[in-house]
């Protein structure tokens, strides 16, 4: 499944109207919201098709495709289903400081003739033209943006491998001062797109242009997302092996707040585990455990540990008397450890596979 987000540019009319249908849906998620939790104190549970035909027929009467409010009842179920999962929080009800800013279409959409696209309720719609993928387009989504309307498009289609350049295996320990710390020795400059921008930002804020801070902050989590897609694709093509420090991020943020934010290594790491196995690699995750304090040339454990040992970069083994450096040292720990634990899935993989074997025998 591929995702692909098209700006569009509809006319004064069909941007109306989908400002009334944004209206109307938030009054249509805030119900489903409450009725289900309402009928969950009393033991009344949906299943998802009957919860999404509760308003069945009621597109008709407020001037919206039942699809449409289907698709918002079937979010807002989501939305408690992984609640009751413990996966998320409970669904928020949508307000002036909360807004609703997504229509969904969970129909089919047909293939856009040149540069406009046709959808169901809206008519055909005008948008800037880029390369779509080849495949069944199995829904949308109209998005409302600072910078304006956004269809995505969700394509039945495989992504493109990205090409090998070479095949390396790498440790990566994320940090704050540098992006990525590799085990190869290689420090990540850190690009610091909020520093740059937190000035102006403070400024729109201050002056209380709520549509320039909206955009401030859009065009700031663009840069971040074009940042990581290239460095994500750099990695990929040039390692085999990708092994990364699973690191506690919520609790780091109570600490570093500004700086996990900067930083965002999560959606980095989403990246990296969506890429490595549609390119044929590998990529694992590993607990940070005493990465920092270990030493990578004897395994002693003569580092420098604690709030207070943050300030020691660099640091000399009394056991084995080699010399560290702090952030590269703790990557060189976190891809012996993945090394392992790829042996280790490999051997079970194997063992698993000549167990399915002497089964078919019997």
């Amino acid at each position: 499944m591929i995702c692909r987000k098209l700006k569009i540019i509809p006319n004064r009319t069909q941007e109306h109207q989908l400002e009334e249908w944004l209206w109307i849906l938030t009054g249509v998620w805030n119900w489903a919201v409450r009725k289900i939790e309402q009928d969950a104190q009393g033991g009344i549970y949906y299943s998802r098709m009957k919860f999404k035909n509760l308003l069945a027929g009621h597109g008709r009467k407020i001037g919206i495709p039942s699809h449409v409010l289907q698709g918002t009842l079937s979010d807002v179920y989501t939305g408690w289903e992984r609640c009751f999962k413990g996966i998320s929080r409970k669904p928020r009800l949508k307000g002036c400081h909360n807004r609703l800013n997504s229509i969904p279409f969970p129909d089919p959409i047909r293939v856009p003739d040149g540069n406009r696209i046709r959808i169901m309720g809206i008519k055909s719609v005008r948008f800037h033209k880029q390369d779509i993928p080849d495949g069944r387009i199995k829904c949308g989504r109209i998005i409302k943006k600072a910078s304006g309307w956004y269809l995505c498009l969700f394509i039945d289609a495989q992504p493109n491998a990205i090409p090998h350049i070479s095949n390396g295996k790498i440790g990566i320990d994320p940090g704050f001062k540098h992006l990525l710390i590799l085990s190869t020795g290689e420090k990540i400059k850190h690009p610091r797109e909020l520093e740059q921008t937190e000035l102006r930002l403070a400024q729109a804020q201050r002056g209380k242009d709520e549509k320039l801070a909206a955009r401030l902050h859009e065009r700031l989590r663009n840069r971040r997302r074009d940042r990581n897609h290239k460095l994500s694709r750099r990695l990929v093509s040039e390692n085999e092996l990708i092994v990364w420090s699973r690191d506690d991020h919520r609790k780091i943020a109570r600490t570093f707040g500004k700086s996990v934010a900067s930083s965002s290594h999560g959606q980095l790491r989403d990246m990296l585990s969506r890429k490595m196995p549609t390119s044929g690699r590998q990529y694992l995750e590993v607990a940070s455990n005493k990465s920092t304090m270990t030493c990578s040339a004897c395994g002693s454990l003569s580092g420098p540990t604690g709030l207070a040992g943050l300030s020691v970069r660099q640091w000399e083994c009394r056991d084995c008397g080699v010399f560290h450096d702090r952030d590269i040292n703790a990557a060189i720990n976190i891809l012996i450890t993945g090394l392992g634990s790829s042996h280790e899935l490999r051997r079970e993989a194997e063992s698993g596979l000549t167990y399915g074997k002497e089964r078919t025998k019997l």
